[in-house]
């Protein structure tokens, strides 16, 4: 009896356990850019590091991506709009870093999947 209820606990606790992102969400061709511009994005919140711009018909507001470029990856949140379709606008707090940035295809997998369309 106590062992089926340590299988059942493990079950349940498997089922609770985060999906691994590359099993979930295959990487997706992106452009991205970078801006520097400071102020209110589109969702309301204030610009700062670790949020991107992207098409909400593409990327919703609120969505969590891994930006993977030639240097390595990043989390991101979706914060802005103001692109289309698959580009995503990465902020940077240096206009220089932005600029050095410059244009450049990326892999972008979604981490959370379940964000309202």
């Amino acid at each position: 009896m106590a062992a089926r209820a340590l299988v059942s606990a493990i079950l349940f606790v498997t089922c609770l356990a985060p999906p691994d992102v590359d099993a979930a969400s295959p990487a997706r061709s992106f452009i991205a850019t970078a801006y520097c511009l400071k102020g209110e994005t589109g969702s309301g919140s204030r610009t700062r590091p670790g949020i991107v711009a992207a098409d909400p018909r593409v990327l919703p507001t609120g969505t969590r991506v891994r930006v993977l470029t030639a240097r390595g990856g990043r989390t991101y949140t979706v914060e802005d709009r103001g692109v289309k379709g698959r580009h995503i606008d990465i902020f940077m707090p240096s206009c220089a870093a932005a600029r050095k940035f410059g244009r450049q295809t990326v892999q972008v997998r979604v981490l959370n999947p379940t964000v309202r369309r």
